[in-house]
């Protein structure tokens, strides 16, 4: 017969291609705290010493199998918006999947929210901000939220009456995603100031808010209009900004919306869509409508940008804590990979180019560490003066530099795993998509380098309080101290032009200050070989422009030990 075989049968005899070879092992059942030395060493150095065994408890949780698995799944599964129930009534809900309650349980759990309201002491914020940035390092879209409970608190404290009801609520560790669970004793914050024609020009806003009684500070109103932006709609509560009519006051003012009304029905709060975020995806952002929706004034009629303005504050250093955070895991992950991982007859790690390039990038994230943890001591409740001064300034120049090197940082972090590091399986892919929200939530590159104009021009004590920290290193290394004399003549420039030239002027500006600090914090705490290597790859004459541009001579194992 034609077509069969002639002879005996002749049975398959594979060769064992798929024995895997040379790839590195999971980076799971870690700790993350403990093995992160530079975070370790600020958070003793600035009086948070008290905190370290819960945070050396969430290093554990965090570094888990599990936890990584539900920081995927988070971001996998991603959040449905149901508007209506399948009987037809206005429901506007969304559908986490439940490894993000897990999740954002776990973080609210160890007061990862407001830890540092609730136990003011030194190093108060320095704990809360280490914790948060281990939660953020592995998994940062539930951190919007927390985030925003944080830095709820100075806000809602304006309006004392307003505060007693909420602050308790927001400062619970226990977490419930119902909305309207009965005896709910816990809350977490939103804020929505945004809309479609104004986007960071919140004064364009033209939502309105209507006295539903007498009206002023505490007052009930009646809110109608649209929000472009509001992130973590599920949230119990939101400060939205509203044009107040009516005698008590009128003007762009602050308003408290709760989600439920104290008769346990729902407000009105229609979301619209989802957002289709590049990231974030496991925090849903979302577009609402308000119509007739109750809310509450916080503050004085047409203060609301003041009123607000602390919670932005607190959310702009959290932004510098989540970049940082996002640093740290682009650099554990690829050092790891190169630690594994052989070619060319060594391994990556032992490869001087490759060296380079990790020892690179474990320099910026060590400083943008050290930066951020000294802000957070900053904030404490026993800040002076000066101190207040000094964060009101350099949390902006800080939040325009190291949000804005968290992406380029993640892609060059990405690449040391090849091949790999560009596929979702690994969470490098993830964190590259992340790391620009932190450089555009809460003031993009022009609106953070032009508040800085405006701290320096209503605040010199601020530039004052700026330039005596980081000449606290001068002295110590020529080249810094060449650069510090450059930032002095740069801000003595700055105040002599209009307002046309030093806009054009803010960004150079800001970057030089940025550098400044971070060269001068490292200097003060870090090893020498980590503080000269830094000076010498960001301000020295032979610097260059991309990671692994190195000075010749360094110790880059020294580099590579604390990473």
């Amino acid at each position: 017969m034609t077509g069969t075989f002639e002879h005996a049968v002749t049975h398959p005899q594979p060769h064992g291609t798929h024995t895997v070879l040379n790839q590195s092992t999971p980076r799971v059942d870690v700790n993350e705290y403990t093995l992160d030395t530079v975070l370790a060493e600020a958070v003793a150095r600035h009086d948070g010493g008290w905190g370290e065994q819960e945070l050396t408890e969430i290093g554990a949780l965090v570094g888990t199998g599990q936890f990584q698995h539900d920081a995927e799944l988070a971001n996998t599964v991603t959040p449905v918006l149901h508007t209506f129930d399948r009987w037809g009534h206005r429901i506007d809900e969304v559908e986490y999947h439940p490894a993000y309650h897990r999740i954002i349980a776990a973080a609210v759990e160890h007061g990862a929210h407001t830890r540092s309201w609730a136990d003011p002491r030194p190093g108060s914020n320095v704990v809360r901000a280490a914790a948060f940035m281990l939660f953020s390092q592995v998994e940062p879209g539930h951190a919007c939220p927390v985030s925003m409970t944080h830095a709820v608190i100075p806000s809602l404290e304006l309006q004392p009456d307003v505060a007693a009801q909420w602050v308790p609520r927001a400062l619970s560790r226990s977490y419930d995603p119902r909305l309207d669970a009965p005896g709910k004793q816990s809350a977490l914050f939103g804020m929505s100031m945004t809309e479609k024609q104004g986007g960071s020009d919140v004064r364009a806003n033209t939502t309105v808010a209507r006295p539903a009684g007498k009206g002023g500070p505490g007052g009930d109103y009646l809110l109608t209009g649209h929000k472009w932006f509001c992130s973590a709609p599920m949230s119990d509560g939101f400060l939205v900004l509203a044009q107040a009519e009516g005698a008590a006051g009128t003007g762009l003012s602050c308003f408290l919306v709760p989600r439920v009304l104290p008769d346990g029905t729902r407000n009105v709060f229609r979301i619209q869509r989802l957002k289709n975020k590049l990231g974030n995806k496991s925090n849903a952002s979302s577009e609402i409508e308000l119509d007739g929706t109750v809310g509450v004034m916080v503050g004085e009629p047409g203060r609301g940008v003041r009123t607000i303005i602390e919670m932005v504050a607190r959310t702009r250093l959290d932004c510098i804590l989540g970049s940082s955070a996002g640093m740290r895991e682009s650099v554990a992950q690829a050092v790891w990979h190169a630690r594994h991982r052989a070619a060319f007859g060594a391994t990556l790690v032992d490869q001087p180019a490759m060296a380079a390039v990790l020892a690179d990038l474990a320099l910026e994230s060590e400083a943008a560490t050290v930066t951020a943890i000294r802000l957070a001591r900053a904030h404490d409740e026993d800040a002076s003066d000066s101190e207040r001064a000094f964060r009101r300034l350099a949390t902006a120049v800080a939040k325009y530099w190291i949000c804005k090197r968290g992406p380029h940082h993640a892609y060059e972090s990405l690449e040391c795993l090849g091949g790999n590091g560009y596929t979702e399986d690994f969470p490098l892919a993830r964190r590259y998509r992340e790391q620009p929200v932190m450089a555009v939530w809460e003031g993009s590159g022009n609106v953070i380098a032009l508040d800085v104009l405006r701290a320096m021009t209503r605040e010199p004590e601020s530039v004052a309080a700026f330039d005596a920290e980081v000449n606290l290193a001068r002295g110590t290394n020529a080249v810094l101290d060449a650069h510090l004399d450059r930032v002095r003549t740069q801000l003595a420039e700055l105040a002599t032009l209009d307002s046309s030239g030093a806009q054009r002027r803010a960004r150079a500006v800001v970057e030089s200050m940025a550098l400044a600090l971070q060269a001068s914090l490292l200097v003060r705490f870090s090893p020498a070989v980590v503080s000269e290597t830094f000076v010498a790859a960001r301000l020295g004459e032979d610097r260059g422009i991309e990671y692994g541009t190195l000075p010749p001579g360094a110790d880059l194992s020294v580099i590579l030990a604390r990473a």
